[in-house]
């Protein structure tokens, strides 16, 4: 699978609804994950909001969303990242140094994620927001 380029929306507690619109304007299939389903919360008031979600279309274009946590600054306009995605970990990686790099801010360091992908997150010197996500080999769970 070759690198790809994805949009990441960000909403503040209305990301699956958005998600569902989109998917009606769109069609093709939806996916969506909690932060419950992950144990990715220790507030309760979060647990069915959306940590990850992904629509692919039958046109090939691929979107993603998720609902920003309440512990983390949420401003409508700036609510996008761009996120890199693919199975070849050293071209990933590279792009990730490259980002976070030269003025840049790592944010969530790059390493095994609870669904079983390499991932991390970074600022670039600009402001822009990037999520950098290695697919694990197929046949590999979740498991650390």
């Amino acid at each position: 699978m070759p690198t790809t380029l994805n949009p990441y929306l960000g909403f503040r507690d209305n990301a699956r609804e958005a998600m569902n619109f989109y998917q009606s304007v769109f069609g093709g299939e939806l996916t969506l994950s909690t932060f419950g389903d992950f144990q990715a919360t220790q507030d309760p008031e979060e647990s069915e909001k959306i940590m990850h979600s992904m629509l692919t279309t039958p046109q090939g274009m691929v979107l993603m969303g998720a609902d920003t946590p309440n512990s983390m600054d949420f401003s409508p306009g700036s609510a996008i990242s761009i996120s890199l995605s693919g199975d070849d970990e050293t071209e990933l990686r590279g792009y990730y140094e490259k980002l976070s790099g030269d003025g840049g801010m790592v944010t969530v360091a790059m390493e095994r994620a609870p669904w079983g992908d390499i991932f991390g997150m970074c600022t670039d010197r600009f402001g822009i927001a990037w999520l950098v996500n290695v697919n694990a080999p197929l046949g590999t769970t979740g498991a650390p």
